[in-house]
C-alpha cells in the first residue's frame, strides 16, 4: 500500500496538469492556442531549462558519460529493430518510425523523473532528453519529411541550448548571477505549460485506425522497455540512471510526433491514434515501471 501511495504521488501531479488542458478545450470550451504555446515552449523555455540543468548539473562525469553512451545505443537499437518491423509489417516508415521510436521524454518524462528520482534524476533524465532531442531533430525530422537535409536541425534553438549546457558543463563555466536567474524563470515554464498543452492537443486529436494503434503501442511499449534494460544492464547502470533511462524510453508518443506529420502530410490521424492510445497505456505503465526502481 505504501508503494501504491507512493507511486500515485509521482504521477498524480503530471496527469492532473494534463486533466487541466483537457478540460480546459472540451470541458470548459475555452480557446488555447496550442501553436503559439508549443512554439513558446520549444524555442524559448525547453531550451532555457535544458542548458541551465546541464551548467548546474553534480553529476559524475563518469555516470554522465555512460547515461549518454546508455541513451544513444537504446536509441539506436530501438530506430533498427522498429525500422525492421516497420518494413516487415509494410507500413509506411514516413508515418509510423518517428512515433515508434522516440517518446514523450520532455512533457511527461522531465516531470515524472524528477518527482520519481529528485533532483540527480531530472539531471539524468534531461541527457537523456537532449540526446533524443538531437536525434529526433536530424534522422527523426528527415524520416517524417521523406527526406531533406537534417542539417535544419541546427535551427532549432532546443539543440543550441543542449550543445552549449553540455559545452559549458564539461568545460566547467557559469553564467553571471543575473542571467541565470532570467532563464530559470523562462524555464520553469516549460514543465507546466508543456503537461497542460498535452492535455489541450489529445482533446483535440481525432485519431484513426486505434485497433492498429493500440498493438503498435504495445509493441512499442516492449521493445523500449527491453531495449534501454538490455543497454543499461551491459552497461552497468546502478538501479537510478537504470531507471531514469527505462523511463524516458518507454514514455508514449508525443504530441510533436502529429505535428510533425501534419506538417509532412504523413498520415496525421493515424498517428493521432498512437498518441491517444499510448498514452492510455502509459497511465497504467508507467507507474508500474516507478514501482520495479523506487
Amino acid at each position: 500500500m505504501a508503494l501504491i501511495l507512493q507511486v500515485f504521488q509521482i504521477v498524480a501531479p503530471v496527469f492532473l496538469l494534463a486533466a487541466i488542458g483537457y478540460a480546459w478545450v472540451r470541458g470548459l470550451g475555452w480557446n488555447y492556442d496550442v501553436e503559439f504555446v508549443t512554439r513558446l515552449s520549444m524555442t524559448l523555455s525547453v531550451p532555457c531549462l535544458i542548458f541551465m540543468a546541464l551548467t548546474r548539473s553534480k553529476v559524475d562525469p563518469a555516470l554522465l558519460r555512460d547515461t549518454v553512451l546508455a541513451s544513444l545505443l537504446a536509441y539506436v537499437l530501438v530506430g533498427l529493430i522498429a525500422w525492421g518491423l516497420v518494413r516487415a509489417l509494410g507500413l509506411d516508415a514516413q508515418t509510423y518510425w518517428a512515433p515508434i521510436t522516440f517518446g514523450n521524454t520532455g512533457n511527461l518524462g522531465l516531470p515524472i523523473a524528477l518527482f520519481a528520482f529528485g533532483q540527480l534524476g531530472f539531471d539524468l533524465a534531461v541527457v537523456v532528453f537532449a540526446v533524443m532531442a538531437i536525434l529526433s531533430f536530424t534522422f527523426g525530422v528527415w524520416v517524417v519529411a521523406g527526406g531533406g537535409s537534417p542539417a535544419r536541425a541546427i535551427r532549432e534553438p532546443l539543440v543550441w541550448g543542449t550543445v552549449l549546457g553540455s559545452v559549458f558543463l564539461v568545460l566547467g563555466w557559469h553564467v553571471p548571477v543575473w542571467l541565470g536567474s532570467a532563464l530559470d524563470l523562462v524555464g520553469q515554464m516549460a514543465i507546466p505549460l508543456m503537461l497542460i498543452t498535452l492535455g489541450v492537443a489529445i482533446s483535440r486529436l481525432r485519431p484513426r485506425a486505434l485497433g492498429r494503434a493500440f498493438w503498435l503501442c504495445v509493441v512499442k511499449l516492449a521493445l523500449c522497455t527491453a531495449a534501454p534494460l538490455a543497454i543499461g544492464l551491459l552497461l552497468g547502470l546502478s538501479r537510478l540512471p537504470l531507471g531514469v533511462l527505462v523511463l524516458q524510453l518507454s514514455t508514449p508518443v508525443a504530441v510533436t510526433s502529429y505535428m510533425l506529420a501534419a506538417k509532412y502530410r504523413a498520415r496525421p490521424d493515424e498517428v493521432a491514434g498512437l498518441v491517444v492510445v499510448s498514452t492510455a497505456i502509459s497511465m497504467i505503465a508507467i507507474p508500474a515501471t516507478l514501482a520495479f526502481f523506487i
